[in-house]
């Protein structure tokens, strides 16, 4: 990993933040942004919010999230033809994907393990399945990468990614079931699928959905989609995680869709028609601190509306109406 942003500010050091150390390095890695990242710093200036006026995380400015849709994200040393990896969404035909340049992609790797760690203990114990059928077909899919840099910590012969061969899935897991910690990720509609295809009783298997039907399945409360999966795969929780192309850090819910961030990842919430008024708790729409993108935005105004409780956890309660109609048009070049 690079060593140092600006004198104080090391991105080992950005991998092992908590309480008021969280604080502090994101106020000094918004400074580094802001001085280095010339979109960022053109965006402050535009809604007039200078380095200068920020003391505290609730007065930082947030980047619209669709900018990664318009622009190259990116913060100095950081350039776009060094970026061996890149994360980008899926989109409907016609659509402007989201592009996430990783400058360094050993930041995302260790804040992931470590991340995943806090909830579950070290993935390198875990038979990692994952169900992921449309994500696999598009090669830059920050889902995808994400489950097989979970999979290479521990390199279990079994773990592996499954697409329709659910006779297969079935029979792995059983396998596994009760001799060692299996991992059943996938998105919705495809654990779904695989749940009324094999009705089973998995009570030492976790079962961690990450969203989407991507238009496969009628839309879906996370309520009844937990609900049905239990009744369907004999578990009483079903896990949940929540990540996006233009973030590097997660969270997860462990039962009842409650989100918890892991330690890189800092949830806030503004009115929705007033950007700078945001709160570190209440109802509106959710903005992201997130301490691993280092060299691109550590601050994204998402269009998620959710709820952040006061012990910091948090739930996500749907979409902006229209958002792909909103952000800012104040930067079109």
């Amino acid at each position: 990993m690079k060593d140092t942003l600006n004198g104080s500010l090391n991105t080992n050091d950005l991998l092992n933040v908590s309480g008021e150390r969280f604080s502090i390095y994101a106020l000094d890695l918004f400074r580094f942004q802001y001085t280095h990242n010339e979109l960022y710093r053109r965006y402050c200036d535009i809604i007039g919010v200078s380095v200068t006026d920020v003391t505290a995380l609730t007065q930082i400015p947030f980047l619209p999230i669709s900018f990664f849709k318009t622009h190259e994200v990116l913060t100095t040393p950081a350039i776009a033809g060094a970026c061996s990896l890149v994360f980008e969404s899926s989109g409907t035909t016609g659509s402007v994907n989201s592009r996430h340049l990783v400058f360094d992609p050993e930041v995302y790797r260790v804040s992931l393990l470590n991340g995943f760690q806090e909830f579950y203990g070290p993935s390198s114990d875990y038979v990692i399945l994952a169900l992921l059928p449309s994500y696999l077909e598009r090669a830059n899919a920050s889902l995808v990468y994400m489950a097989k840099t979970l999979m290479e910590s521990g390199a279990h012969a079994d773990s592996g990614f499954y697409i329709n061969e659910w006779d297969k899935l079935s029979d792995t897991i059983q396998k596994h079931q009760g001799l060692r910690k299996v991992l059943l990720l996938g998105v919705t509609f495809a654990l779904l699928d695989f749940a009324e295809a094999h009705p089973a009783v998995l009570k030492d298997v976790i079962v961690m959905e990450t969203g989407g039907m991507k238009g496969r399945r009628t839309e879906m409360t996370r309520v009844e989609v937990h609900m049905q999966l239990s009744d369907l795969l004999g578990t009483p929780v079903i896990h949940s995680e929540y990540g996006m192309t233009e973030l590097l850090s997660q969270a997860y819910a462990t039962g009842n869709g409650i989100f918890r961030p892991t330690a890189t990842m800092l949830p806030l919430v503004r009115d929705i028609n007033d950007p700078m008024d945001v709160k570190s708790a209440g109802s509106g729409v959710l903005n992201i601190i997130d301490l691993a993108n280092v060299y691109s935005c550590a601050f994204i105004a998402t269009e998620d509306m959710g709820r952040i409780h006061t012990d910091g956890s948090f739930e996500v309660l749907g979409r902006i109406d229209h958002s792909a109609l909103r952000g800012c048009s104040l930067m079109a070049v």
